[in-house]
């Protein structure tokens, strides 16, 4: 993955007035091989903690750039007067680094913003009709959406890599319903996280692009057998957004999006869906739309063609055979 380089310029007047005081980041649980991934919660519950405004550079080493294009995204709506999003956690953690964002990733828009809005109404919906259920985010980085979703009888699992996991706690820090596992999201010993005789909802924002279709189908076939009845939601890119990936997508001259492998079209969603399995329930895809400026009418414009909607991103919740309504 694409490592950190460049410093942030000018970071003070994308979010406006300085919001985080001084304090210490997130400590980081001791491994616990009894527990999925090695992470234990701490049983601590830390929904407040500010982080630092000054960080050292250490804080920096070895963050995946992908993680930051989405918090560059998020914390930056999060902080327009007009935004669709409120994330206070996002914009501390964005504050804290110093980092070069815009020379990145160019200037913030709303998609991820709109991502997390979607997500986080069909989140608060699932815990309206099952509030002691459990939430799996899946490949989650730096993603905050445990602060912006109440849910104070759910469990919250978030599932990444270890590297991943270890960057997350520098500034978010597990505790009894917020625990942590430090497995890729294809290794399925993370199922073992989950406990049974709760509803689930399982979520992955801007993750499964990045692997095969052969893998996608894989891991959705094995989460169906293994949480029969869960829901699970995803976000996904067209194929020409795919292949431009595969060829090397400079977002700027200082960054190359890691390539996407996994591209669908919106006509493809449900066919593809249904014959992977064949015992779905429930599938309900929607499309992303821009809040605001002339990308909202340009993307309104394509919805209502439909020789165009196809080649448009979106998200899709679904619902696996089995298991109680």
């Amino acid at each position: 993955m694409p490592r950190l380089g460049g410093r942030r310029r000018g970071g003070a007047s994308l979010l406006g007035r300085p919001i985080i005081s001084e304090g210490r980041p997130g400590r980081q649980p001791s491994p616990d091989p009894s527990f999925p991934g090695g992470h234990r919660p701490t049983g601590r519950k830390d929904h407040t903690r500010e982080i630092p405004m000054t960080t050292t550079s250490s804080l920096l080493s070895g963050v995946p750039e992908t993680m930051l294009w989405t918090l560059h995204n998020r914390a930056t709506e999060a902080g327009r007067p007009d935004g669709i999003l409120r994330d206070e956690m996002a914009r501390q953690i964005y504050r804290s680094l110093d980092y070069d964002f815009e020379r990145s990733f160019g200037k913030a828009e709303p998609s991820h913003g709109v991502r997390s809005v979607v997500f986080d109404a069909e989140v608060r919906a699932f815990l309206a009709h099952h509030p002691d259920g459990v939430i799996v985010n899946l490949g989650e980085g730096l993603e905050t959406q445990r602060f912006r979703v109440a849910g104070e009888r759910a469990l919250w699992l978030s599932v990444d890599v270890p590297e991943a996991i270890a960057i997350r706690e520098r500034f978010i820090t597990p505790d009894e319903q917020h625990h942590h596992v430090a497995l890729s999201v294809m290794d399925r010993q993370w199922f073992d996280a989950v406990p049974s005789g709760r509803a689930v909802f399982i979520t992955a924002q801007g993750l499964l692009m990045y692997f095969t279709p052969e893998d996608v189908a894989a891991l959705l076939r094995d989460m169906a057998a293994r949480f029969p009845g869960a829901w699970f939601m995803f976000d996904h890119i067209p194929r020409w957004f795919s292949e431009r990936t595969l060829r090397g997508y400079q977002k700027t001259p200082h960054y190359t999006a890691p390539p996407m492998p996994w591209g669908i079209n919106r006509d493809e969603v449900t066919p593809t869906l249904r014959a992977w399995l064949p015992d779905l329930a429930d599938l309900v895809t929607v499309p992303f739309r821009w809040p605001r400026g002339g990308m909202r009418w340009f993307l309104g414009t394509m919805e209502a063609i439909p020789l165009l909607r196809r080649y448009g991103a979106g998200m899709t919740k679904i619902r696996f055979g089995g298991g109680d309504a």
